[in-house]
């Protein structure tokens, strides 16, 4: 990799690779900001350009990356507003970040979000203060990792009660290493940074965890930049419905509009302009484990690895509806961010990148655990096509064009 890089004129900053664009955030004034209203760990490699910003009291969530040091481009949506009131909401505070730390499920007869025999709907929607508000204690932290441990209970939609333990642990990775995880060679030119939290959780309790009363999962959301330049892209395993389910859930808030979502036999192309809020879900069974995006306007393709053990099926069920299989949901998601109602306000906008374990049956003190991890690279478009159809099976043009034009 180094050897690659070096290769380039002495004349042509690395940094201008990724740089921002007009009006986008650069990571040293993210921190900065962030620094005024909250402890922050950064994470560095040893030349300063691949950075890595945390928050433990936002549950150790990585609010945001750089790959090309404090000047470079920021990645991680931040809500600047919402941070600088420091006024906690009622539903739910969105603080940003691009690795933050939930449980499902959100929605049905199991859902930890909504209280006892009450509407799936925005007003008695919230969000747990585990997942929100409380701050998870440092464990330990160096040059490249930080640990992170919180304990807390929860209850369900039926009233099932769960302890819970969570260990996280924030890893920033080499570059070598990003390469080895991508199954690509290193790309002469092309910037990266690469994290992954490894998220476990126990049963803290004396009562089993069973599926007649409830399980969770550990869900894991990017929050990210958007804009009408960006799509999302998720390979999936193609064949039928009878043996594979469903292609992709599309109905989470109402249908997605059909300019702003192309399903293929093998990739979903998925809009990430921010502007319309829309959800989609991908099943055990035609997950690849892997999802990404491209924003073309600062050159900068996403790409998001997570745990899938084989043979799992079990995946806790999110929809806002009392369900007739609880275990027949997702383990990837993307969420588009928009007005939940004509004129009302979005939650940033931002757009999200999300994968899941799945349904933790546990018995008391076992474990389970979930790594997710997102890779940034940034360069010259001939490289990152290469990358793109090496690790999302599709090319930058087809990435760019997928969607109409009503859609971006």
């Amino acid at each position: 990799m180094k050897r690659k890089l070096n290769k380039l004129p002495r004349h042509v900053p690395i940094l201008m690779l990724c740089a921002t664009a007009a009006g986008a955030a650069q990571f040293g004034d993210d921190v900065a900001f962030l620094q005024k209203h909250t402890e922050v760990i950064v994470l560095a490699d040893k030349a300063g350009q691949a950075k890595v910003a945390v928050a433990p009291a936002w549950q150790g969530r990585v609010m945001t990356s750089t790959a090309t040091g404090d000047a470079g481009l920021s990645f991680g949506w931040i809500n600047r507003e919402l941070i600088a009131s420091r006024k906690l909401q009622q539903h739910i505070n969105v603080f940003g970040g691009e690795d933050r730390f939930w449980m499902g499920p959100e929605g049905g007869q199991f859902s930890i979000f909504f209280a006892k025999s009450v509407p799936f709907d925005l007003e008695h929607w919230f969000t747990p203060a585990a997942m929100d508000t409380e701050p998870f204690k440092v464990a330990g932290k160096s040059a490249d990792k930080a640990r992170f441990t919180h304990t807390f209970a929860l209850a369900n939609y039926t009233g099932t009660k769960f302890d819970v333990k969570v260990d996280r642990e924030v890893r920033l990775l080499s570059a070598a290493d990003a390469w080895k995880k991508l199954r690509v060679k290193p790309a002469a030119g092309v910037s990266v940074v690469a994290f992954e939290s490894a998220n476990k959780i126990t049963n803290a309790g004396k009562q089993a965890w069973k599926k007649e009363t409830g399980l969770l999962s550990v869900w894991i959301l990017s929050m990210l930049n958007p804009s009408p330049a960006t799509t999302i892209v998720v390979p999936i395993k193609p064949g039928p419905a009878s043996k594979l389910g469903k292609v992709v859930t599309a109905d989470y808030f109402g249908q997605v509009p059909p300019e702003r979502l192309v399903v293929k036999d093998s990739v979903i192309f998925f809009s990430g302009d921010g502007k319309c809020r829309s959800k989609i879900g991908i099943g055990p069974k035609r997950s690849k484990a892997i999802l990404g995006s491209y924003d073309a306007a600062n050159k900068v393709l996403t790409l998001a690895q997570f745990t899938q053990p084989a043979g799992a099926t079990d995946y806790v069920n999110s929809l806002w509806k009392l369900q007739d299989d609880p275990f027949a949901g997702d383990a990837a998601n993307s969420y588009n961010d928009g007005p939940p109602a004509p004129g009302a306000k979005p939650l940033g906008p931002f757009y999200e990148i999300e994968s899941s374990s799945p349904a933790a049956a546990l018995s008391p003190g076992k474990s389970l655990e979930h790594i997710h991890r997102t890779i940034h690279l940034c360069g010259p478009e001939k490289a990152l096509d290469a990358i793109a159809r090496a690790t999302l099976g599709v090319s930058l043009q087809e990435i760019v064009t997928a969607l109409p034009k009503a859609g971006k």
